[in-house]
């Protein structure tokens, strides 16, 4: 399902806006400091990363503490190579003392063809890493053009996709279960309870759905079902 809102946001409202939710989904979620709060690493930076919104977007994973998400301060690219500075936040703050996988995303500028391969240099604190994502020729988004604002999804490693919803940045999905049948899906979200900020911010979930059968995730259809996120979409290949 595509929403008939049209608005026109821009990388650097997007960026504003996801540095809130990850700020408020910090306070809501933190009970004791992690080891190296807010986790930002030294030397090489374990990296993935995925596509989103139709190829405007990606997602980019990295690990650590799960209620303290960096996010992207500085976006550039030269032809088909992107480079990504991310921001871990205030290293004063208290984090969750899990590792695990979160994702950041980011808006692609102007003139990057997601049909063709990206190569993305990612830094974070004193950590830098690269990592590459295939071409994808169904992708018909065209970074630097509005968003239409639908949920999409990105398959970053096997089994494990990062979904890409909008809504306030209070209330982000909580995944409640999760179905999968040969090459299709289902994740179930819990009811939102209690009072959410309107305002309407890119939120990213990373979703593991397990081992699949061969060949399933070429063709995989992942339907959302509760939460006020009812919607049936394709997951893109990496």
């Amino acid at each position: 399902m595509r929403s008939s809102l049209r608005l026109t946001l821009s990388a650097s409202a997007l960026l504003t806006a996801a540095l809130l939710a990850s700020g408020c989904t910090a306070a809501a979620d933190s009970s004791e400091p992690a080891p190296s709060a807010p986790g930002v690493p030294g030397g090489d930076l374990e990296l993935d990363a995925a596509w989103l919104d139709e190829g405007r977007m990606v997602a980019l994973v990295t690990w650590g503490s799960s209620s303290c998400v960096p996010v992207a301060e500085t976006v550039t690219a030269t032809g088909q190579t992107v480079s990504v500075t991310l921001d871990a936040g205030d290293p004063t703050r208290a984090c969750t003392a899990d590792y695990a996988a979160r994702a950041s995303v980011v808006v692609l500028p102007e003139g990057v063809d997601p049909t063709q391969d990206v190569e993305l240099i990612i830094t974070l604190g004193e950590a830098s890493g690269d990592t590459e994502l295939d071409g994808n020729p169904a992708l018909a988004g065209v970074p630097g053009q509005p968003t239409d604002y639908a949920p999409s999804a990105g398959w970053f490693d096997d089994g494990s996709l990062v979904l890409l919803t909008w809504g306030s940045s209070t209330c982000p999905p909580v995944v409640e279960s999760v179905e999968v049948t040969g090459s299709a899906g289902t994740v179930g979200f819990a009811a939102q309870d209690g009072p959410c900020t309107m305002d309407l911010v890119p939120r990213a979930t990373v979703i593991g759905l397990g081992p699949l059968e061969a060949g399933a995730e070429d063709a995989f259809v992942l339907t959302l079902v509760g939460g006020g996120l009812n919607a049936t979409l394709n997951v893109y290949n990496a």
